[in-house]
């Protein structure tokens, strides 16, 4: 496993100030929107009016996403990233400002007015940061920098709440100069960090700007579903938000009804939305050791069906009233069945980590760099639309269904479920990668060396390594951030169950050129074609698995390759896979009756590149051998 962390990053100019940057937007957006709650306590307004701002408050914010998002798209796209983020900033200053005078004369049409203007500066946000992180982000850190972006988020929505919602408690009659001094404050420091963040240069500098909303937004959401895997990743996220918005919108409710608040108390509410949130956090965060700092989509099916499974045992949980009633947070920790309800608010919170941050990494590493800004800018609509679903079927289930809010959130698990199967099912892909990192993850412990320095993290590439086990493919996969396709001796291809996994990772099945001339010929032909495309093809030169667990020669096949494309070679060597499972060490029942074998510490390491045009078989054994040494 690779010693780098991603807290690594947090030191590093190219990623600190903008990490900042959006963590005070989102703690400065929610500080804002909880001191207008807090306002309208104070102003004493009827409960009438509490619930039409109830209402009107999200519908505005959201509504500037369906309008702006296609023209933010396109801006995020044409300017230079840091310097659209100094102007989003700068918007903000604007903004906070007139929301402080909303403040100061205590006047909620100029707050909600600022409130709108809020959601336009969020839109123009939205694309760049999620686009930045390609291009300040190596492909094996794209993993690691989303969890912290996704876990800075989290935290930082949940302590703009909390701080929000104390301004007008803690200050009294003077919370409207706190509140009005709090948002300029924290949008001046935001706009001064944002002058620290490195130049970006723009995706597509010379895109000619589109200020018709609605054919492009048409034309930015069919750029979403030009790759397969890439629309259903944006799928799987704006179901992450409908899942979410689903969720937390039910807590306020579910606190006083099922978990013993009093009533106009939010502290359990609070408690609960604060357990969630630091489960999302702590999941995103642990991503990146999950995944050994690969964009492992694999964690996405184990992310979804653990949402699932945490969701459904809180309605078996708490599906009926509360043992006890008028409980604060204290008395609430100490009542009948609460530490099950936390574990399971906290479980959910941390398998949507697992679930979503997968998915942001694969949309930057597979969507074309000047398409980037737009593609997010289209997830952001479906976001939107998404959000106000989940609103609106949670009022119908409710007002006319008359259901519980746990058997909303039976429903939801449920739903859950059979989306999460949906998307598998349309991408094997997915489902492909949660079972080889459940079988690498299982059967072997993993160390990563020279991967980073070595493997090129674009262009076509050639990777050359000894062949000890059935599961080589699986185990270099899991260590390769870039998508690898294998060759691989037909008869392995052919395994069954494994096979699936083959053909859905598009590994070239190649056989002997006395056994099947045809086959050796296309798979040449996919060869060259693959590596043309600016992929990388990773290849055993042996031809077949070591019998006695040392490296034999090197076939001419490799030579063949590099004469037509002379891409650059990565040499890789596998170290201790010949004492453990699935090697030919042992006979097919020794390898399954030897336990010493299992959980094997296996060590997967990268060379130097060689220069394809003066590669020969030779020279690739020699490399190899070096890299293995003594360790089989």
């Amino acid at each position: 496993m690779s010693s780098h962390s991603q807290f690594a990053l947090l030191k590093q100019r190219r990623f600190l100030p903008y990490f900042i940057v959006q963590a005070l937007g989102a703690f400065n957006d929610n500080v804002y929107r909880q001191a207008i709650i807090g306002l309208l306590g104070y102003m004493a307004v009827s409960a009438q009016d509490k619930a039409l701002y109830a209402m009107l408050a999200p519908a505005i914010f959201i509504l500037p996403y369906f309008l702006f998002s296609s023209i933010a798209g396109q801006f995020a796209e044409k300017l230079e990233k840091s310097r659209l983020i100094r102007i989003t900033t700068a918007m903000e200053i604007a903004i906070m400002s007139l929301a402080a005078a909303g403040f100061l004369l205590q006047n909620m049409t100029v707050l909600l007015v600022a409130l709108f203007c809020t959601g336009v500066q969020s839109t123009l946000f939205g694309p760049v940061k999620y686009s930045i992180l390609p291009s300040v982000l190596k492909p094996e850190e794209l993993t690691g920098g989303n969890g912290l972006v996704e876990m800075g988020t989290s935290i930082s929505i949940l302590v703009g709440m909390i701080i929000g919602g104390l301004i007008f408690t803690l200050a009294g009659t003077h919370g409207p100069v706190v509140a009005a001094t709090a948002i300029i404050v924290l949008a001046i420091t935001g706009n001064l960090l944002s002058r620290l963040i490195p130049r970006v240069d723009a995706g597509a500098p010379d895109l000619k700007i589109n200020w018709n909303p609605i054919p492009e937004s048409l034309a930015i959401w069919r750029l979403t579903r030009k790759q397969l895997a890439v629309r259903n990743a944006v799928l799987g996220v704006s179901w992450f938000w409908f899942f979410g918005t689903m969720l937390t919108s039910q807590l306020p409710a579910y606190a006083e009804l099922h978990l013993g608040a009093l009533p106009q108390d939010t502290t359990i509410y609070i408690f609960g939305l604060a357990l969630f949130s630091i489960g999302t956090g702590v999941g995103s965060l642990l991503c990146e050791k999950f995944s050994a700092r690969t964009v492992e989509i694999g964690l996405v099916p184990f992310g979804a069906f653990g949402m699932s499974a945490f969701l459904l045992d809180l309605y078996f949980a708490r599906s009926g009233l509360p043992p006890l009633h008028g409980l604060t947070v204290s008395s609430f920790l100490s009542a009948p069945g609460s530490t099950r309800i936390i574990i399971d608010l906290l479980g959910i919170g941390l398998f949507a980590g697992f679930f979503v941050v997968p998915l942001f990494a694969l949309i930057q590493s597979r969507t074309p760099r000047e398409e980037m800004s737009r593609v997010i800018a289209g997830m952001n609509i479906q976001n939107a639309l998404f959000i106000v679903a989940a609103a609106g079927i949670g009022l119908f289930v409710q007002r006319v269904l008359d259901w519980s809010i746990p058997q909303v959130f039976l429903a939801l698990a449920i739903a859950n479920a059979v989306v999460a199967i949906y998307i598998f099912t349309i991408v094997p892909e997915f489902l492909m990668r949660f079972l080889s990192w459940v079988l690498v993850r299982g059967l072997y412990r993993l160390r990563i060396r020279g991967i980073e320095q070595h493997v090129p993290d674009e262009g076509p590439a050639l990777l050359v390594c000894n062949h000890v086990s059935y599961m080589d493919a699986l185990i270099l996969s899991a260590s390769v951030p870039r998508p690898v396709r294998f060759v691989m001796y037909y008869k392995i291809f052919n395994i069954p169950v494994m096979s699936w996994i083959f053909r859905t990772a598009k590994a070239i099945p190649i056989a002997g050129a006395r056994e099947n001339p045809e086959l050796m010929q296309r798979a040449f032909d996919e060869i060259d074609a693959a590596l043309a495309d600016g992929g990388i093809v990773g290849i055993f030169p042996e031809g077949a698995l070591t019998k006695d667990g040392e490296i034999a020669a090197f076939k001419s096949g490799v030579e063949r390759i590099l004469e037509k494309r002379p891409v650059p070679v990565v040499p890789m060597a596998l170290r201790g896979m010949w004492s453990s499972m699935w090697s030919r060490r042992d006979t097919r029942m020794g390898r399954m009756r030897v336990p010493r074998r299992f959980r094997a510490h296996v060590e997967v390491v990268a060379g130097s590149p060689v220069d394809g045009a003066q590669a020969d078989a030779e020279m690739l054994e020699v490399r190899v051998r070096e890299l293995r040494g003594s360790d089989a």
